[in-house]
């Protein structure tokens, strides 16, 4: 029997073959990578090369979901368009029985929750995309801000809180491990930008050009960095690792 002709049906070995394909498309996808700072969330991705004539106003890796939360993706935009609109009428349908915004792991549960339906059911296939989410949890009393959140979800249905992550991209291992060897406690936003910026950086090979970068500051304020001031970074980063590279004086 092919096992992989079926969603809903296991292999001898305990493999659902189809979700596993779907986490191959995740891994043929752009770069996505998330850093939590101690008051704010980056979100970096890899933009690929576009054709000369296309719109770049039209690719976007980097979109808000609702006022708390936004989403970066890997994977494939058609599936990623789809599961999006789901989830943001999800968070209308919740503020109008609530008249409140849904928190972020309200909004990542839902998103994995949706994403395991459509690998028990036959007639369906899995979503081709890993998601990471980004926002503040609600205020604790007597604080006026909630704490920075990362979550990361994937086509099998499983979400799961991260101070950094990377998804997407035939690198992630390894651009996990670096991230995990530099990664500090309670960064500010300019550390978690560089951290992000020279995680892209191993698999981005026009510099700022080929990046999204999205800070998310208290206040579930979103800024989108521009290509000047990615690239001032680049820069500054390519500067750090010529000097360290270079030999010390006095060397022959």
């Amino acid at each position: 029997m092919s096992y992989d002709r079926a969603i809903t049906v296991f292999s001898p070995d305990g493999h659902l073959f189809q979700v596993e394909y779907a986490m191959e498309a995740v891994r043929k996808g752009s770069t996505a990578v998330g850093v939590r700072g101690k008051d704010c969330v980056i979100l970096a991705v890899e933009r690929r090369a576009l054709a000369k004539l296309q719109d770049p106003r039209t690719i976007r890796k980097i979109v808000s979901v609702d006022q708390k939360t936004s989403l970066a993706f890997a994977g494939l935009t058609a599936d990623a368009r789809v599961l999006i609109n789901k989830t943001r009428v999800e968070a209308q349908s919740y503020r109008l029985t609530y008249e409140d915004a849904p928190s972020i792991e309200y909004m990542a549960r839902y998103i994995a929750q949706t994403q395991q339906k459509y690998t028990q059911r036959g007639g369906v296939r899995p979503f081709g995309v890993a998601t990471l989410l980004a926002g503040f949890s609600d205020p604790e009393a007597g604080q006026e801000f909630g704490k920075p959140v990362l979550y990361q979800s994937d086509p099998a249905g499983t979400y799961s809180m991260w101070k950094a992550n990377v998804i997407g991209g035939r690198n992630a291992k390894s651009l996990r491990e670096y991230l995990e060897k530099n990664y500090e406690e309670d960064m500010t936003e300019e550390a978690a930008v560089k951290l992000a910026v020279t995680a892209l950086l191993e698999v981005v090979d026009s510099g700022a050009k080929n990046m999204e970068i999205c800070v998310i500051r208290q206040g579930n304020v979103k800024v989108t960095m521009s290509d000047e001031d990615v690239d001032v970074i680049v820069k500054n980063i390519e500067a750090e690792q010529e000097e360290g590279n270079a030999p010390a004086s006095g060397d022959e």
